[in-house]
């Protein structure tokens, strides 16, 4: 099992960079694929981006394509997701999720069966 931490949401105005940071506590961090997700006011949660177990396979939403970067530390078990370009469409609650299929394929919600409790990103106009 595994416990996620999240931080480093805050608010930035639009064009503007944050990096989230996902700290995990348990030994399976480094075999688990990792995944951020975020949900905006009215919306679903969605899938934003997933890395595999040993951080060689990577994949992003459309949206997010090109601005944002996803990444790990298994020595530090943490997560890392680095937004640029941020968007007032990027307001949302993002939440970092463990995987132990750690080859990073789920993008779905009910694939993640570990969550953190989410930290807020919001981007202003």
């Amino acid at each position: 099992q595994v416990q996620l931490v999240e931080s480093g949401g805050g608010l930035v105005q639009a064009g503007g960079s944050l990096r989230l940071s996902c700290a995990a506590s348990g030994r399976s961090f480094s075999s688990y694929a990792m995944g951020w997700f975020r949900q905006g006011p009215g919306k679903e949660r969605e899938f934003v981006s997933v890395i595999n177990w040993s951080g060689d396979y990577r994949d992003y939403a459309d949206s997010v394509k090109g601005r944002f970067t996803i990444s790990r530390d298994n020595a530090k078990n943490t997560l890392y997701l680095q937004m640029n370009s941020l968007r007032p469409e990027d307001t949302a609650i993002y939440y970092c999720a463990a995987d132990p299929d750690g080859l990073g394929y789920a993008r779905r919600t009910y694939g993640y069966p570990y969550w953190g409790q989410g930290t807020q990103v919001t981007v202003s106009s």
